[in-house]
């Protein structure tokens, strides 16, 4: 679900209604009313599915247990990967279930690590950590929580206050499309200065930025041109993406299959040969295992591109997921990884969040 641009009066009314809304649920219902055509005729019942497996229920329980005793008193998460990146998408692991951002038990939870995205911000440059992974994670995180998280109560009270989350992800925004207007094949790499790009930082800043367009804020649509057009140039008849230059290979990845799937369905692009070529290559790798190197970040990827583009094998891989994560869930609910405890945690739980369906950007 990919708004166009609300700008003047049409935003600030949709910004108070989102405001006014107690939880994530009923701001997506609401949402959901605003949007013309097919996605206006959808039902809440419809969009929610059915009630949400006891099995995910109680992995998630115990894995956000364990992310809100991870967190350290800065807000952030310092076990392996640490920083805006892995910040924004635990912010989402605590909002995707459905509990009050505002008033819900993990609600200091999402506040602290908001705040720790926004202090950490380059000022001028708009920058979320040392790279662009981050940036695009961070970003993410920072426009699901926007018009969510009721900012009155986002500084503690006698401190200093800091940006706004609007104000913060219109800089992000900002930043990432100018690091795009610099790079020579419109899409993104590690640093802001890269003159290169990948299909995999490239769809952790493109989904941040579509995420932004959703919420409201501003975003060309240049910008998401140039990026879908980088997509298609690495995307084969096959439904094989190259990880960087075309078409050139360089190994069998679902991950970045999964990522130019999920980009494409978001951006509302289904009717390109590309996107359907991707589709019926990932539908194929239904079935197969998804352990194995970066299991976690291809589960994320995964989950969210099958349930976008068919959801009959997004319900079948579900079953093997909840079956896989249930067996190798810790005691304390956290999950091992390369990437480290809490990231490994964080991508697995949001791997399950698609049950939820809470999050605008988990939305068909």
């Amino acid at each position: 679900m990919v708004q166009q641009v609300r700008t003047g009066e049409s935003r600030q009314t949709a910004i108070g209604v989102r405001f006014a809304a107690t939880t994530v649920a009923a701001i997506c219902v609401t949402i959901i009313s605003w949007l013309p055509g097919e996605a206006s005729a959808q039902l809440p019942s419809i969009r929610h599915g059915e009630v949400v497996p006891r099995d995910v229920r109680e992995m998630y329980d115990r894995g956000l247990q364990y992310l809100a005793k991870a967190q350290s008193d800065k807000g952030d998460w310092k076990d392996g990967q640490s920083g805006p990146g892995v910040t924004g998408l635990a912010i989402m692991v605590f909002m995707a279930s459905g509990e009050d951002p505002n008033y819900g038990i993990y609600s200091t939870n999402i506040r602290r690590a908001l705040r720790s995205i926004i202090t950490k911000q380059d000022a001028g440059t708009g920058y979320l950590g040392n790279s662009m992974y981050h940036h695009g994670f961070g970003m993410l995180g920072l426009a699901e929580a926007y018009g969510a998280v009721d900012e009155r109560n986002l500084w503690p009270d006698g401190g200093a206050k800091g940006r706004s989350i609007g104000e913060a992800l219109e800089l992000a925004v900002r930043s990432a499309v100018t690091s795009q207007k610099k790079n020579s094949v419109g899409a993104w790499r590690y640093s802001p200065q890269s003159n290169d790009a990948d299909t995999s930082v490239s769809g952790a800043v493109l989904v941040g930025l579509l995420a932004a367009r959703n919420a409201g804020i501003e975003v060309p649509d240049s910008s998401i041109d140039k990026a879908i057009a980088y997509y298609t140039s690495c995307t084969s008849t096959s439904g094989y993406v190259s990880y960087s230059g075309g078409l050139g290979h360089s190994g069998e990845s679902t991950a970045r299959t999964s990522i130019a799937t999920l980009v494409y369905a978001i951006a509302h692009r289904k009717d390109l040969p590309q996107y359907k070529n991707a589709l019926k290559k990932l539908v194929g790798t239904v079935g197969m295992s998804s352990g194995g190197h970066y299991a976690e970040y291809t589960r994320y990827y995964q989950a969210q591109a099958l349930f976008q583009g068919d959801a009959e094998a997004w319900k079948k891989w579900n079953k093997l997921l909840i079956r896989q994560l249930k067996s190798t869930q810790r005691p304390d609910g956290s999950f091992q990884g390369q990437f480290g405890t809490s990231l490994a945690t964080t991508m697995n739980l949001l791997a399950l969040a698609l049950n939820y369906r809470f999050l605008p950007i988990y939305e068909r």
